[in-house]
């Protein structure tokens, strides 16, 4: 049975599977910038100020070294359209945050705060978080200390160093995002 045979959006959902393994390395020479190879396509990313760690801890400013799965898709939708992709999204509210703080019971996960309330908010007046992909770093277990809020985001425009994220421009992210779904493995090595 030939590709005539299925509707147009068909063949591409079969073509763009989610890729299996999107890898992240550093670039030689210069440990807060890399490289993400996602299939034929290679991109620029910024990496924490600290370099590729294997020993991630809160505050070192390390991109976390190890195999990871994507959780989710945060973006804001006061920003932009709705971004497809084969992973479960989330828009962003002004209550929501991230706990950072290691003796907090809800260390490294998403929570809702009131205006008056500290913690990493995902409604940012930058753009670094209109889009997010949520990561399995320091989930099971959560280790206090260990690392909190390490995404996939959009990079500043000097692609400056991150706080221990992985950021991109705002076109490979929205490719990425096509190409990425629950069972891809993302790894990041030195």
């Amino acid at each position: 049975m030939g590709s005539e045979a299925f509707p147009r959006t068909c063949r591409t959902l079969f073509r763009d599977r989610p890729l299996p393994v999107v890898r992240i390395r550093a670039a030689a020479g210069n440990p807060s910038r890399g490289w993400l190879i996602a299939g034929a396509h290679t991109i620029p990313v910024a990496l924490g100020r600290g370099g590729i760690r294997a020993n991630k801890f809160e505050g070192d400013g390390g991109t976390p070294r190890g195999t990871f799965q994507p959780v989710r898709v945060w973006w804001r939708a006061d920003r932009h359209g709705r971004p497809l992709t084969h992973l479960p999204i989330r828009r962003i509210r002004p209550e929501d945050a991230w706990s950072e703080d290691p003796a907090d019971r809800h260390y490294n996960r998403a929570v809702r705060l009131n205006h008056s309330q500290g913690g990493d908010r995902l409604m940012r007046d930058d753009h670094l978080y209109d889009f997010i992909i949520e990561i399995d770093h320091n989930t099971k277990p959560r280790v206090a200390r260990r690392g909190s809020a390490v995404f996939l985001h959009l990079a500043r425009n000097n692609f400056s160093p991150t706080a221990g994220c992985v950021g991109m421009t705002k076109n490979a992210m929205l490719r990425l995002l096509s190409r990425i779904g629950p069972a891809t493995r993302i790894v990041i090595t030195s």
